[in-house]
């Protein structure tokens, strides 16, 4: 969290020092003080005239590297304006931040924000990506801001080069071998790669490095020089072509103590992930070795750690071995941008096309086929789908022929979104396809979605969960065709008397009251909501005794949640409750 400070030139702006304190949980110091503070702090706001601002920063005023970030409101709050430090030093976040908590006109002057450009100089910390190219970083940004012919070569794919190529500015070119990097066509190279490229010659270039690597080692021995061992791991790793500044670390969790895994993360600042005999084991290797199975009980350590740690991705470089270590590399499947097939199981929500998660929509842009359960699912989530993409729907398909979809499509190295309504870990139907992508080694992810349950409670503008009343929700469905397990039984879930979401069960409905009356009074509070968030959406309330005549009196359908309980518009001594319980986080004379 940024260290913000602010400073109050006048007392007619106190209000607004107080506002800007509490949002940002930030500490006021007196402007006498600032010298002594300047470097205790990430960003100032000053708030008065700018004259003030300017001649009292201006000693202290030494590099866009080193310093702070400084903001200046007038007194009045009407203008929150970019002072210093606005990309590297992050015053021009902090100056939207600030614009958006007072209600005031934004004013930057950094041409990159102005023109709709990318902040060159940010990317770096923003997506955790190592500059190694040598080129100055000015000439490289007044060539970018000019905009001058740019060529931009991306080797992953990671959230950084998703936003590259989806702001692509108009003098930017994404070229697919660094041949294409003419430099009598460009002037300016962007490369984000992991691996190590010898840079043409006549053209600047600004190299980033994105973290994307995993390695893995195994100590054999106890040296007195672990420097060495790190600076020989680096040369291992970037002979083999991939610049070592890409990677974390991983080993057998035995090693934990070992002084140089100590020297790796407290001397070198690494990240170091530990993992178990057993978990090492289990991993299959090109080079197990029978001796290193007897010390350590896994005929792996740094294959199988680098595999691991990359989410069983793909070895770059097999085990290496060198004086006292052994070393491997690997990269995640996800961040290859050749043609590898990989499926994105997508919760849409619960109808609304703008329900769907943000990763929902992105997944949908990307894929390549979009599967989506077309009697559940609206057509119109799927619009957003990118020219040439497939889009079906699985409504007039079995299982087998869907799976056999996805698979063609995965094997010819496509990114697949299975689409289902809501979240696709509640009544989903999920279970049986990833078993048949885990039989074929297929590469998979889940993304959730907003459940249906968490649509009614909005549509019904009701909590849940009530303070002393009820703390619980119950998801479930009532017995028809499935069975329901013996121990949840739609009675046996009602002695509790907690809200219940059944899915499902409008067809069974008489079945379903039936049951829960077992147990909730009849004047229990009851919502029968159809198309939950969908343009035809309806929503029915009453009580228990007549939840049944509700569904068939209006001719719900499969696609209707029940909802049961007393949170159900249920706003009865809530205020008093809260002011017991909650008291203390208002601040002194407010109500």
């Amino acid at each position: 969290m940024q260290k913000i400070a602010v400073i109050n030139i006048s007392e007619e702006s106190r209000q607004l020092a107080l506002t800007l304190e509490l949002d940002l949980q930030a500490k006021a110091i007196n402007r006498a003080d600032l010298g002594k503070q300047w470097d205790k702090f990430d960003a100032f706001i000053f708030i008065g005239a700018m004259g003030i601002c300017v001649r009292t920063i201006a000693p202290f005023v030494k590099d866009k590297h080193e310093d702070p970030a400084v903001v200046c409101v007038d007194s009045m709050g009407n203008h929150a304006i970019s002072v210093l430090s606005g990309h590297v030093g992050g015053a021009n976040d902090l100056t939207r931040r600030v614009a958006a908590i007072l209600g005031a006109e934004l004013v930057i002057t950094t041409l990159s924000d102005n023109a709709g450009l990318w902040a060159l100089d940010t990317l770096e910390e923003r997506f955790d990506w190592p500059i190694a190219s040598e080129d100055d970083m000015n000439a490289c940004i007044f060539a970018f801001v000019n905009r001058k012919p740019t060529a931009l070569f991306m080797e992953v794919r990671d959230e950084g080069t998703d936003y590259l190529e989806k702001t692509l500015p108009n003098h930017v070119t994404i070229i697919n071998d660094l041949n294409e990097a003419d430099p009598m066509k460009y002037r300016l190279l962007i490369m984000v790669t992991p691996f190590i490229h010898e840079y043409p010659h006549g053209m600047l270039t600004l190299h980033f490095v994105p973290m994307v690597g995993t390695i893995g080692f195994g100590l054999a021995h106890h040296p007195d020089d672990y420097e060495f061992i790190y600076d020989q791991m680096d040369e291992v790793i970037a002979h083999s072509g991939v610049l070592p500044c890409a990677c974390r670390y991983c080993t057998i969790d035995v090693k934990a103590d070992e002084p140089f895994v100590q020297l790796l993360k407290d001397g070198y600042g690494e990240d170091v992930e530990f993992f178990t005999a057993e978990q090492l084991a289990a991993v299959e290797v090109p080079n197990p070795s029978d001796t290193v199975a007897k010390h350590v009980g896994t005929p792996s350590v740094c294959e199988a750690a680098a595999i691991l740690g990359s989410n069983h991705g793909k070895l770059i470089v097999p085990k290496i071995k060198g004086k006292n270590f052994t070393v491997a590399l690997a990269i995640d499947h996800q961040y290859f941008r050749d043609q590898q097939g990989h499926i994105e199981i997508v919760g849409a929500g619960p109808g609304d096309p703008d329900l769907v998660s943000v990763r929902g929509r992105k997944m949908l842009e990307r894929a390549d086929l979009i599967l989506y359960a077309g009697s559940l699912v609206p057509r119109e989530l799927t619009m957003c789908a990118k020219p040439g993409a497939v889009v079906r729907s699985s409504a007039g398909m079995n299982l087998e022929e869907q799976c056999e979809l996805m698979k063609e499509f995965y094997d010819k190295g496509k990114f697949i979104v299975r689409l289902h309504t809501g979240d696709p870990c509640i009544f989903g139907a999920i279970q049986e396809q990833m078993a048949f992508f885990d039989e074929h080694k297929m590469r998979y992810h889940i993304t959730p979605g907003i459940s249906s349950f968490l649509a009614a409670a909005a549509e019904l503008r009701s909590q849940f969960t009530i303070p002393e009343r009820t703390q619980t929700i119950i998801l479930t469905r009532g017995e028809g065709r499935t069975p329901m397990p013996e121990k949840e039984q739609l009675h046996l879930l009602a002695k509790s008397q907690s809200t219940m979401c059944i899915f499902l069960s409008a067809a069974i409905v008489n079945d379903v009251q039936r049951e829960l009356l077992m147990e909730y009074p009849e004047d229990t509070p009851v919502a029968a909501c159809y198309h939950l968030t969908w343009p035809d959406q309806r929503i029915y309330r009453g009580v228990l005794k007549d939840l049944a005549k509700i569904v068939n009196d209006n001719n719900l359908t499969l696609t209707t949640m029940l909802v049961v309980g007393e949170a159900i518009d249920n706003r009865k001594g809530l205020s008093e409750l809260y002011n017991k319980h909650f008291t203390h986080l208002f601040r002194k004379g407010e109500k």
